[in-house]
């Protein structure tokens, strides 16, 4: 293994978001290596920007991420169920509104 391959497993894993021009959210990217974030921002504009698709971008070191289990999703996501008044299914709309 050279000595620059060793050093890019021992930096930390970054997860990129990116804004496109015609979004308003960010939407997960990919995931590089990088020192610091200084450089993850940089190498995503590299990596994921290249056509120019993008107008913010962020970056979050992996280990600070915290996700819910798909395993239990079911449980994890059953209290919203009897609140029905989250899910407007039950209304009417007006012809005008099309693709809501």
């Amino acid at each position: 293994m050279t000595q620059q391959s060793e050093l890019k497993s021992e930096w930390p894993l970054w997860e990129v978001f990116i804004r496109s021009k015609a979004g308003l959210d960010h939407k997960h990217a990919g995931s590089l290596h990088a020192a610091d974030a200084a450089m993850a921002i940089e190498n995503a504009r590299d990596v994921y920007t290249r056509r120019m698709e993008g107008v913010s971008i962020w970056v979050v070191e992996s280990k600070y991420i915290h996700a819910s289990n798909p395993a239990e999703s079911e449980a994890f996501y059953d209290p919203a169920s009897d609140k029905v008044y989250r899910h407007p299914t039950f209304y009417n709309l007006p012809e005008e509104v099309k693709y809501m």
